[in-house]
């Protein structure tokens, strides 16, 4: 006799403006705490203050040392989420996080945690409607993925534990190879050009479970999908 498995709930958030929300003050107090030398501190204030000086908050998404500072400010939610809260399942991606747990009621008095953290300590809010728990057998859509964990015993549909790209995903793929064929076909794109872009895609579709999806569209768009 099967025995029936406990339900998994997930509780997924992002930050509301991530980027234009990071304070200057905190982030340079963060980073003293690891960087001594003063000059390099007095470069990162001026990197700092190219953008927003006025309003002392924000940095630019395009710049390779924003991604850097991006994780560094977050840091702190995650030594809450991990030491101070001892969250077991937790991920976070930039400002995209998840946990997972099979206590809802937990789930819901770990988001209220972090939502007075976030406001009292880095001065971030989370997104209003991109904050939710949920059954994470229904599906976690996830850096690109719609991924489906082990489903209770006795629930319906087909088995857990796969992910499939997001619709989203596979339409804008499909729009942008069509219009390179097009620049191929007049000679204003490579052939190695083409290629890269196909086996990039490729790469990250085999990710998931995309078999069938990649052989579909390698008939629809006349491309190799599949090794």
């Amino acid at each position: 006799m099967n025995s029936r498995a406990p339900k998994i709930y997930c509780l997924q958030c992002d930050i509301s403006k991530y980027f234009d929300s990071i304070d200057h003050r905190i982030l340079l107090g963060l980073l003293e705490r690891k960087i001594r030398d003063k000059k390099v501190l007095w470069l990162i204030n001026i990197i700092l203050e190219s953008s927003n000086r006025e309003s002392g908050r924000g940095i630019p998404i395009g710049n390779l040392t924003s991604q850097l500072f991006a994780n560094v400010y977050l840091n702190e939610l995650d030594q809450l989420i991990k030491h101070r809260l001892k969250t077991k399942y937790y991920i976070r991606y930039m400002d995209d996080f998840l946990i997972l747990d099979f206590d809802k009621k937990k789930l819901h008095r770990i988001k209220e945690e972090i939502h007075r953290f976030l406001q009292a300590r880095l001065k971030l809010e989370l997104h209003p409607k991109k904050a939710n728990i949920f059954p994470a057998d229904k599906g976690i859509d996830f850096l690109g993925y719609r991924i489906f964990g082990p489903r209770p015993y006795g629930a319906g549909g087909p088995e857990g534990n796969y992910r499939l790209l997001r619709k989203s995903t596979v339409k804008r793929f499909i729009k942008r190879t069509k219009f390179y064929q097009k620049m191929l076909n007049k000679g204003l794109l490579t052939e190695e050009k083409f290629n890269n872009s196909l086996q990039s895609w490729t790469a990250y579709a085999e990710c998931g479970n995309s078999w069938r999806l990649r052989k579909n569209l390698s008939e629809k768009l006349k491309v190799k999908l599949i090794k």
